[in-house]
């Protein structure tokens, strides 16, 4: 269990759709330093599967991952195979 206040910034990705939440998380990584730390939190239902599957793929870990009132949080780490 991570500790998401340790998070600079949350990433809302609310109210988008399958697939622009793991787009923009891909993009928004790609720019950031092996190590750093992502929160983004999404409404999409998909998420919850697609989001640690593109981690999976991409060579990222899942820190955490909560349900919201309304779907997901996910604090992701950036790896170094992206």
């Amino acid at each position: 269990m991570g500790d998401a206040g340790d998070a600079k910034e949350l990433y809302d990705l609310r109210g988008l759709k399958c697939p622009l939440p793991v787009l923009k998380t891909r993009r928004r990584l790609k720019d950031m330093v092996v190590g750093d730390d992502l929160l983004i939190e999404t409404n999409d239902p998909l998420a919850g599967i697609d989001i640690p599957h593109f981690c999976r793929e991409d060579g990222h870990a899942v820190v955490s991952s909560e349900k919201t009132a309304d779907g997901h949080r996910f604090l992701i780490r950036k790896g170094s195979a992206a």
